[in-house]
């Protein structure tokens, strides 16, 4: 099945969960708790207070050598968006990809999607735990900080005080 077919598809509308497809197109459901999305809606946030150097989304999909991949979050400059607009599924990865890892979605799964988004032109990757914690890489591996955001935090706080 094509990507524009999955996400037309009325039967697929609507879902309480994401799907990705792999290599041979077939689809895979992604289920995410709702203190993922609290996570993601953090790092979303984040992104967004940054002003205009780009834009950031939450289930941004991306076209990989092993199928459709949906990034948690995603951040691209204005270049990016000059070159490939908001094209479904995008051929080529924003510059930072963020995956939240969860129970639901291993790590080791995340760690396998590293290498897709590389191939497909992202400058760095980076997860966030089941606690908050912050990883980042790049193409060469582990880094200390971001290099693209030295100023995000390596902890997210989702608690409600």
């Amino acid at each position: 099945m094509e990507w524009r077919e999955v996400v037309e598809h009325p039967s697929l509308k609507d879902l309480p969960f994401k799907i990705e497809t792999n290599a041979e197109g077939y689809i895979m459901m992604v289920a995410a708790k709702n203190k993922h999305r609290a996570y993601q809606a953090r790092i979303h946030e984040w992104f967004y207070r940054q002003g205009e150097r780009g834009q950031s989304m939450e289930e941004c999909n991306i076209e990989t050598s092993d199928g459709i991949k949906i990034a948690d979050v995603a951040w691209a400059g204005i270049e990016f968006f000059k070159r490939n607009n908001y094209d479904d599924p995008y051929r080529e990865s924003p510059e930072v990809v963020v995956e939240v890892i969860s129970p639901s979605n291993r790590e080791k799964a995340m760690k396998s999607k590293m290498p897709l988004y590389f191939e497909r032109g992202a400058k760095e990757v980076w997860f966030c735990d089941d606690d908050g914690n912050m990883r980042f890489f790049n193409p060469q591996g582990e880094l200390v900080r971001s290099e693209m955001f030295a100023e995000f935090p390596e902890h997210i706080d989702i608690e409600i005080v």
